[in-house]
């Protein structure tokens, strides 16, 4: 029998040069299924600490311990060279981010991986079509995640993708193994959600599409981050690894994360990959113009420009440069600041030993959708926003 995800993963194979594709109704439900087969319960996993939370609280889920990466501190990515040997040596594996699409240096963390035998596991929610040491971001690791959330737009779906092909059948039953029925109400409620968010945009009723957002729970955060709960947080730690302990902190901002979807949810999102390189060009294009400005990180601009699904500016007040943008109805996401350590403290992470870059890019860098890259940097220009000096440091956009 072919199964119901086959031209969605086939299409993903052929962009992964032939990787083994698995689909998942999300990428957070796909790295708790690569965190729990690759990884033993009270492991400690290297991430960046400027990521978003929910995967934060996925590791715990998975019954890990995160332990917090020194970063590059022009675009976010892991900087290996800033890894005391010490922390190498007390890994179980380590976790890239790719944020907005940056790289993380695979090449690298693949050595250092294979040296100390712990597995590379690859956050690729922003990067589907970015590129590092000339192969495709997800082709590094003995397993990647990758997100339909973004550059496709499809707010569902996702794949893990496997270098070992033999562990298919395994990790296709574990997953099946913990999704959710599929629910009529949901199904519709995905399926209108377009034509609300249109209906409403139209009418430049700002107010009524974030409400609109909370109803179908695909925007839930008052704050950038969620509410840790500390105390509910320790209760869940003590039955990890688990799911179900996490699931209101794992849940956020998209309630159908583990849905077994239905065919009309299956159905536009094989449009919506169907049509992924229009949008990667948009995004490179853009990327482009962006890099190319004057609140870029000093050697960002990086040929080709890989297509970012946001474009990391830096600036001196990114609080102002918010208010500038949301005048004119441009809203800015994906901002993960405080850093994970601030956020949750030593009682459940691993603190970084080199924290400063990570709070200094968090603090004055601003996600830009480069599809929007003229607009942007005329209104940041009107406003008289100032770019951030950071001090510059090895590595940088690759």
């Amino acid at each position: 029998m072919v199964s119901a995800y086959a031209e969605l993963e086939g299409r993903m194979r052929d962009r992964l040069g032939g990787r083994e594709c698995l689909y998942v109704p999300s990428c957070r439900f796909g790295l708790y299924l690569a965190l729990r087969r690759w990884c033993r319960p009270g492991g400690r996993v290297l991430m960046s600490p400027v990521n978003d939370d929910v995967i934060f609280f996925v590791v715990l889920a998975a019954g890990l311990r995160p332990v917090q990466a020194p970063l590059d501190p022009r675009d976010g990515s892991i900087d290996p060279a800033a890894v005391p040997e010490s922390v190498w040596q007390g890994l179980s594996a380590v976790l890239t981010t790719n944020l907005y699409g940056n790289p993380d240096p695979a090449p690298e963390l693949r050595a250092h991986c294979d040296r100390l035998s712990v597995p590379l596991i690859e956050d690729a929610a922003h990067a589907i079509g970015s590129t590092v040491g000339g192969r495709p971001v997800g082709t590094y690791g003995e397993a990647s995640v990758f997100s339909l959330s973004k550059h496709t737009g499809a707010k569902t779906g996702g794949f893990l993708t496997l270098a070992d092909p033999a562990l298919r059948e395994e990790l296709s039953a574990a997953r099946d193994a913990l999704l959710s029925p599929t629910r009529a109400t949901a199904e519709l409620a995905y399926l209108a959600r377009p034509y609300a968010e249109a209906a409403v945009r139209g009418m430049r009723l700002v107010r009524a599409a974030h409400a609109t957002m909370r109803l179908l729970g695909m925007e839930e955060r008052e704050e950038i981050r969620m509410p840790l709960r500390a105390e509910e947080l320790q209760r869940a730690l003590a039955s990890a690894p688990a799911l179900a302990p996490f699931h209101s902190w794992v849940r956020v901002d998209m309630h159908d994360y583990r849905l077994r979807p239905g065919s009309g949810r299956l159905r536009r999102t094989t449009r919506r990959l169907a049509r992924l390189d229009g949008v990667l060009a948009a995004h490179r294009d853009g990327t482009a113009r962006l890099l190319a400005s004057e609140y870029a990180a000093p050697g960002a601009s990086g040929e080709p420009p890989q297509p970012l699904f946001r474009v990391p500016l830096l600036v001196e007040d990114r609080d102002a440069a918010i208010a500038a943008l949301a005048r004119h109805r441009i809203p800015t996401g994906y901002v993960y600041d405080p850093p994970l350590d601030d956020y949750a403290g030593e009682a459940f992470t691993d603190l970084s030993p080199a924290p400063e870059a990570a709070a200094r890019f968090a603090r004055h860098a601003l996600p830009v959708d480069p599809r929007r890259a003229d607009q942007v940097l005329g209104l940041l220009r009107a406003a008289g926003t100032r770019p951030a000096r950071l001090s510059e440091a090895p590595g940088g956009a690759r």
